[in-house]
């Protein structure tokens, strides 16, 4: 196992294309859900134990080998936003992108044939950490983390939002973001035996309504 890829796949500037989306930041700034850092940290919280909680196990589960079709499969059911369903896919396919560049393996090549228009995004993470050397637990974090650190970062952008402050709820969510990936762990040790059924299906219907709304704005700054 090795820590410094890790730190690669979880690393910002790894180009797989997430910079690009605020995960729901962006339309819960304009609805003024999201306006301090309080609020910030509220929207993490709620968006770290619903979809960060459902992604990171997908993801584990992906690293463990489970059929990655099936995985997807379980993903799409527990997306019920198309424009969610199809920013996941986006960033599945851009991650492929990066991860066959960065760690060539014969995985990430049938995932790339077998969906040529992306598979969910945590799916292609558990794959990606998978031919990287990375198990379970690590790629469980990367995806908690991600849940939280997109808005965080885009928060700063929109709001103008002291980054210092911005780091500060991350920090404070580091705890639930520990309890999450052990919860993420256990359920794709879970489905080993009893398959995708026995992974989280959270559900946020603010964050999928709010995609929806966001998809059609003319003019925004994000992709999602």
């Amino acid at each position: 196992m090795s820590r410094a890829a890790l730190l690669v796949l979880a690393d910002g500037r790894f180009p797989a294309g997430g910079h690009a989306h605020s995960g729901g930041a962006e339309a819960a700034c304009k609805a003024g859900r999201i306006h301090d850092a309080a609020t910030l940290e509220d929207f993490c919280r709620g968006r770290l134990h619903t979809a960060g909680l459902t992604a990171a196990a997908l993801a584990a589960a992906a690293a463990l080998g489970l059929d990655p079709a099936a995985l997807d499969a379980a993903a799409d059911a527990r997306t019920p936003s198309p424009a969610l369903r199809t920013a996941a896919r986006r960033l599945g396919r851009q991650l492929l992108r990066a991860a066959r560049a960065t760690w060539p393996a014969a995985e990430l090549e049938a995932l790339a044939a077998a969906f040529p228009r992306g598979a969910h995004q945590p799916v292609v993470l558990g794959v990606t950490a998978r031919a990287a050397g990375l198990g379970p637990s690590d790629v469980a974090h990367v995806a908690a983390y991600e849940s939280v650190g997109g808005p965080a970062t885009a928060t700063v952008r929109l709001l103008g939002l002291d980054p210092f402050e911005a780091s500060g709820v991350l920090a404070r969510l580091a705890p639930e973001l520990d309890a999450v990936a052990a919860e993420a762990e256990r359920a794709a040790l879970s489905a080993r035996s009893q398959g995708p059924q026995a992974l989280p299906a959270a559900s946020s219907p603010l964050l999928d309504i709010s995609a929806q709304v966001h998809a059609d704005w003319p003019v925004r700054l994000f992709a999602s």
